[in-house]
């Protein structure tokens, strides 16, 4: 009867681990589809705050049109870019941050140089507002990159990164926004 018990034991414990295996299994491919879920989420809202900076810098550029002559490569850039960040990957994103916050800083320069144009209420409404997105933007890119390097170092590491290679999955791109514009903007009008 001892051998009979055994006889059922050993199995039983080689099916439980194989069910303990999958269960793992499957928890991995789920946090996996999470992460990727969130960082996608996150970049859609990178993308709508990016674009609304892109709108209200049109705007700044349209009040600051009066003041200073813009050549009209401005606004299409501003409008290309605009375009571009509905379907920009983490690398674009980062080339339409560098590009706005050099057209935002050269906005900032013309209105030092118009005392008039730093007064009014609808430029200054504009540029807190922009200030505020900015706010917005790089608290959404902290949380995308944080999710990122919670996907990427499971990419990395063993046995996630087996589970990760099975499904197809590759690392994601982190958003290297600089923080400030490192160096004064021309102003080339």
């Amino acid at each position: 009867m001892f051998e009979n018990i055994i006889g059922w034991i050993i199995p039983g414990i080689i099916v439980l681990v194989i069910i303990g295996l999958v269960i793992w299994a499957v928890g991995l491919y789920n946090r996996f589809f999470s992460l990727k879920n969130s960082s996608e989420a996150t970049l859609g809202q990178i993308r709508v705050a990016m674009k609304k900076r892109l709108d209200m810098i049109e705007q700044l550029l349209g009040a600051v049109k009066s003041y200073a002559k813009f050549e009209k490569e401005t606004f299409e850039k501003v409008t290309a870019m605009r375009a571009s960040v509905a379907t920009a990957n983490p690398g674009d994103l980062n080339k339409v941050e560098a590009e706005s916050r050099s057209i935002f800083g050269r906005l900032l320069a013309v209105a030092e140089n118009y005392p008039d144009l730093k007064t009014s209420t609808t430029v200054t409404s504009l540029m807190d507002s922009v200030k505020s997105i900015e706010d917005e933007i790089s608290r959404q890119r902290y949380t995308y990159n944080n999710i990122s390097q919670e996907f990427n170092t499971m990419m990395d590491t063993i046995p996630s990164k087996f589970i990760g290679r099975m499904i197809g999955l590759a690392k994601l791109e982190y958003l290297q926004f600089e923080e400030a514009i490192k160096t004064p903007p021309k102003i080339e009008f």
